[in-house]
């Protein structure tokens, strides 16, 4: 099967439409997380994930906070002014939908699928080989999708070594998977790699691929709806530098 795996959209519409647009036709598609959060799109993002055939979408800890499952006063100032914001103009209905979304770690055939880490599904980032060599025991399937970085990478445990070691991906360049590793499909709607453009990737299940990709969208728009709606102006400026 070919499937889209992305994550951290964050409210960020226009993104999203172009990843949809430029995976293309795919048999199934994995979202870890995040929906909501420093953008101007919350329902339209909500909205158009629901449209989507064959999802399976996880809970992200912005996704936690924006239902009240999680104090908002946990996440910086800024963050918190844009989760509150939407709080505000979400409908029910897509209030609804992100509180039936899972919060935990889920496995999917050989993948283990989580928003933070398999240890830590909803706060821990995977930034380094230490925390990534912590989290390897803590899935049984060959490899793990995460997100909540906003960083595309891959963390590889050699088993004859125990070494564990992390590489950033390049933009489709595909990596053959083998046991044992931690991939990031990078952030949909706010990367923070130094590359703006929006990130996903694909994972074959029959080849036993990951492809990571990115991809260029209208950014100013996004910019300019940011400001329109009052939110924080470095969410505004980030997505254009990408960090």
């Amino acid at each position: 099967m070919r499937i889209l795996v992305m994550s951290d959209i964050h409210a960020n519409y226009t993104a999203l439409q172009a990843v949809l647009k430029d995976a293309g036709a795919v048999d199934e598609t994995w979202c870890l997380g995040d929906l909501v959060g420093y953008g101007p799109d919350p329902n339209a993002v909500v909205e158009e994930i629901q449209e989507i055939k064959n999802l399976t979408c996880l809970m992200g800890n912005h996704d936690v906070g924006v239902v009240g499952r999680m104090s908002l006063e946990t996440f910086n100032g800024e963050a918190k002014r844009s989760l509150m914001h939407h709080e505000k103009v979400l409908t029910a209905s897509n209030m609804d939908f992100i509180r039936s979304l899972p919060s935990k770690t889920k496995t999917r055939g050989e993948a283990t699928i989580t928003h933070g880490s398999p240890r830590d599904p909803l706060w821990e980032y995977i930034l380094n080989t230490l925390t990534a060599r912590l989290n390897f025991d803590h899935f049984d399937t060959p490899w793990c999708f995460v997100g909540h970085s906003h960083i595309q990478s891959v963390f590889v445990k050699e088993e004859t070594s125990d070494r564990v070691t992390v590489e950033q991906t390049k933009p489709d360049e595909m990596i053959s998977l083998r046991p044992k590793l931690i991939l990031n499909p990078g952030s949909v709607g706010q990367p923070r790699d130094r590359d703006p453009r929006a990130a996903y990737a694909i994972y074959d299940t029959e080849a036993r691929t990951w492809t990571p990709k990115r991809v260029e969208y209208n950014i100013a728009e996004v910019q300019q709806r940011i400001r329109e709606a009052g939110l924080p102006e470095k969410h505004a400026v980030r997505i254009g530098e990408g960090w």
